[in-house]
């Protein structure tokens, strides 16, 4: 009885883990590229460290309550009139940017030029 009780844990064990790799798969897949390439206009793209932001912030609301999360979505939003010129570098990146400066935490750039590649 003993054995069989064995067999039916290890049988389990190895549905459940062929059901649960995908899921794992899919879910590091949801958060998205490491680093994200942003159309930064005439001053140079921006390449953003999403994989650091997300660690940092643990809530993608921060930054996606004001753009969908998907590839395109800036150009998109700007585009529609939906985003003003500027408005997530001054609203979002900067204003975030500055803050942990002055609250004296590491931080990413809090000039233009720091984000924007020529």
């Amino acid at each position: 009885m003993k054995l069989k009780n064995w067999k039916v844990l290890i049988i389990c064990s190895l549905t459940a883990g062929l059901f649960l790799v995908p899921v794992l798969i899919l879910a590091d897949q949801a958060k998205g590229s490491k680093e994200i390439s942003i159309n930064g206009g005439n001053k140079g793209d921006i390449l953003l460290p999403h994989q650091l932001h997300q660690e940092t912030l643990q809530d993608c609301q921060i930054c996606h309550s004001i753009f969908p999360q998907e590839a395109g979505a800036i150009d998109s939003a700007k585009a529609s009139g939906a985003l003003k010129k500027k408005q997530v570098m001054n609203k979002t990146c900067l204003k975030c940017h500055r803050a942990m400066k002055k609250a004296g935490d590491k931080t990413g750039p809090v000039s233009c030029s720091g984000c924007h590649i020529k």
